[in-house]
């Protein structure tokens, strides 16, 4: 990937990610239930060295860019926000994300960073974004909405939650209407 400017907000700032980031922090993160209950990577066991071959792995890819969310009060880094895989040809990419750091819950900083990866989706190109949640995941879907979002489909029992109940997968998109 080419030379790549941080990306400022009011609270946060999005830079790519860097093999630095792959702490202690970042596998703690992963490994707490109440962090990763809606989180894919939960299903997996975790480590430093699992953590630097993903990361590894997206600084490489041509279809996704993984940013560091940054609290710009503390310069902390305090999740992470992916765009991609991005599908070139149809001009469409997924957006995944969160915040590690409990303490930074509830702040309106999630929206933040999903409002600048789609403004910055967009100025490159992409017609359509779209996002997937567990349907109890009542917060990520209002800061989704908050940013444009809008539900396109809910699919049945698709997931399994962390109570090992079936719940619905909800699929959200927001599309560049210029």
């Amino acid at each position: 990937m080419d030379e790549f400017v941080p990306i400022k907000g009011e609270k946060v700032l999005l830079r790519l990610i860097s093999i630095l980031d792959c702490n202690e922090q970042y596998l703690n993160w992963l490994l707490d239930p109440e962090v990763n209950r809606y989180l894919e990577t939960r299903w997996e066991s975790q480590s430093i060295d699992q953590i630097k071959s993903f990361v590894f792995g997206m600084i490489k890819s041509e279809q996704n860019y993984l940013f560091a969310i940054i609290d710009s009060s503390s310069n902390k880094h305090i999740g992470n926000i992916k765009l991609g895989p991005i599908n070139f040809n149809h001009r469409t990419a997924d957006i995944s994300y969160f915040i590690g750091d409990k303490s930074m819950w509830r702040k309106g900083l999630a929206s933040e960073a999903i409002s600048l990866v789609v403004k910055f989706a967009f100025s490159v190109g992409i017609y359509k974004i779209f996002a997937g949640l567990y349907e109890s995941n009542i917060g990520s879907l209002k800061a989704l909405q908050k940013c444009g979002f809008s539900v396109e489909a809910i699919l049945k029992d698709k997931l399994v939650n962390t109570s090992n109940q079936r719940e619905n997968h909800v699929i959200l998109s927001i599309t560049n209407i210029k």
